[in-house]
């Protein structure tokens, strides 16, 4: 009998993209792109506003910062709009960061914090992932978030 690995990256939940400006990001994504609009919803603890959109399978997160000093408002400063992260669902996230973590991989938090949608997240360093911030990501209770 095999038992799947613990912990295991689950499929791609999302893909986050920095913005400068979430209404133009809206309107490309939207309006010019198609992509129908699932949420919206700002996140405190990470100073910024996302807007999630229907990828097809995944989502595409729309980050805008709501102060210059945020995560995504010093992204933008330094590197400009762009990809900014791809997050894993896991089951248990937890258990995920301990699980690297004891493999040497390096991360960006200490245990899982809340994220969008009622989700428990932490990241990865790019050091640790080939160059990609990584964000791991645990669905709430009882399901998934954002019919997603």
């Amino acid at each position: 009998m095999t038992t799947d690995p613990l912990p295991a990256l689950g499929p791609v939940d999302h893909i986050g993209v920095a913005v400068a400006d979430l209404e133009e990001g809206k309107r490309l994504y939207g309006d010019v792109f198609g992509l129908k609009l699932v949420f919206e919803e700002e996140v405190p603890t990470e100073r910024v506003r996302v807007a999630g959109f229907d990828g097809g399978g995944l989502m595409i997160e729309l980050l805008a910062s709501t102060d210059p000093d945020g995560p995504i408002g010093r992204f933008v400063a330094k590197r400009g709009p762009g990809i900014h992260h791809v997050c894993y669902r896991v089951k248990d996230v937890d258990a995920t960061l301990a699980h690297l973590k004891a493999q040497g991989v390096p991360t960006l938090d200490e245990t899982s914090r809340p994220g969008a949608g009622g989700c428990r997240v932490a990241f990865i360093h790019p050091k640790g992932a080939g160059g990609v911030l990584v964000e791991l990501s645990q669905p709430p209770a009882g399901g998934s978030r954002h019919g997603h």
